[in-house]
């Protein structure tokens, strides 16, 4: 239950290995309490294969030359970013809402998220010289300490924490929305043009959301084991690692536009 596409992945393919109707959460949540071997013997054999952590890694790696492949066109012609990000985010809300994973859907994803990303890099790097290089460091970084604390620390999450984590990045994502529009129609920027205590309400907004996208890792790694663990098919391979994509390109931006609050 990491976001929505994740949840989406683990609970559909659960059921593909079940043969069983759609579960709610909370039936969700009781079958990832139950012991692995209940949910290996339980129901008829699955044609595909079941999902291995190989098959996460393979597909993330994939998705992500893909995307870099894009930013080096969206770096070069930074006019792009904007088509790219609607076409983006269409295609973003087509895989989330897919029954089925779609493999060519996906990497089509990638590639203009590429291009959008390219090319905010490029407008942020021509205002702040070494902006760019800053905030993959520390999208690196944080990834690097979320994957550490999920496997050496043992951190997981209740279903009361991902219930309250669903509650805030659904509430941020209707904020963002709202910002965009307002900054669209008034030229009013929420996130610059207001401040509380002195303080930038973009300041305050991007540490929240930064802190927001780096919990929402350790809930993908999560969701990511589960499937492992219950032996989901191979083909939401694709999913996951398109869930796990989404997140890391939510962290870098947000720390992009961090440091570049404090860099003003």
């Amino acid at each position: 239950m990491s976001n929505p596409m994740m949840n989406r992945a683990i609970n559909q393919g659960a059921q593909a290995g079940r043969n069983q109707p759609v579960m709610s959460d909370q039936e969700l949540n009781n079958l990832f309490n139950q012991p692995a071997a209940e949910n290996r013997n339980a129901g008829p054999q699955v044609a595909d294969r079941a999902m291995t952590y190989d098959d996460v890694m393979m597909k993330t790696g994939v998705l992500f030359t893909i995307l870099l492949a894009g930013a080096v066109v969206g770096w070069l012609v930074p006019i792009l970013a904007l088509p790219a990000m609607l076409i983006g985010l269409v295609l973003g809300l087509v895989n989330a809402f897919k029954k089925e994973p779609n493999k060519a859907l996906i990497i089509s994803y990638a590639a203009f998220e590429g291009v959008f990303l390219g090319g905010i890099s490029a407008i942020f790097e021509s205002m702040y010289s070494g902006i760019v290089l800053q905030a993959v460091l520390a999208t690196i970084s944080v990834f690097g300490v979320m994957l550490a604390l999920f496997r050496f620390k043992g951190v997981r999450y209740g279903s009361k924490m991902m219930k309250f984590m669903m509650i805030a990045i659904g509430g941020y994502a209707i904020f963002s929305l709202l910002s965009f529009g307002i900054a669209m129609f008034t030229g009013t920027s929420l996130r610059s043009d207001f401040s509380i205590m002195g303080i930038p309400l973009g300041v305050i907004i991007g540490i929240v959301a930064t802190v927001l996208a780096a919990m929402t890792l350790i809930m993908d790694f999560q969701m990511i084991e589960e499937g492992v663990k219950h032996k989901i098919p191979e083909k939401y391979s694709w999913m996951c690692a398109f869930s796990l994509m989404v997140t890391l390109i939510w962290l870098y931006i947000e720390i992009l536009r961090l440091i570049s609050y404090f860099r003003d």
